[in-house]
């Protein structure tokens, strides 16, 4: 069986996709590509946030090199971010400096630490310290 490496790409789903461009760039995230539909950000040089207008993707995109099948998605969802242990207090200094509230925190019996805030659409985001996972 062949491997699967990582997780290259995670999708939300936006109300007001200029909005949400706008927090996450105060996030420190890079736009790699942006359009009236979708917005592509760079995390941490290894994975890509990809910021869809909601109900803007329920059709197929066909491109010169070939098509992507429709896909959409509601409701609040969940992503992480991997942080260092000694970056998260800055990080909940950066939330606090801009008006986001922390939700939750959390300290896992592996060592590892999570800090827990909404975006603008409701999505849960958390900023996750190693040992949180087995692998992480």
């Amino acid at each position: 069986m062949p491997q699967l490496d990582a997780i290259l790409e995670t999708a939300l789903y936006v109300d007001d996709l200029p909005r949400s461009r706008r927090f996450y760039e105060a996030l420190g995230l890079r736009i790699l590509r942006a359009d009236e539909r979708m917005c592509a950000f760079d995390v941490g040089g290894r994975s890509i946030l990809l910021l869809f207008l909601r109900g803007s993707t329920q059709g197929t995109v066909v491109m010169p090199g070939g098509t992507i099948p429709p896909h959409d998605g509601h409701g609040p969802l969940h992503i992480a971010f991997a942080v260092t242990a000694e970056d998260l207090a800055a990080w909940e200094n950066v939330l606090q400096d801009r008006n986001i509230d922390i939700e939750g925190r959390a300290a896992w019996s592996r060592g590892g630490r999570s800090v827990y805030f909404r975006d603008p659409d409701g999505h849960l985001l958390e900023l996750a310290t190693p040992g949180l996972w087995e692998t992480y």
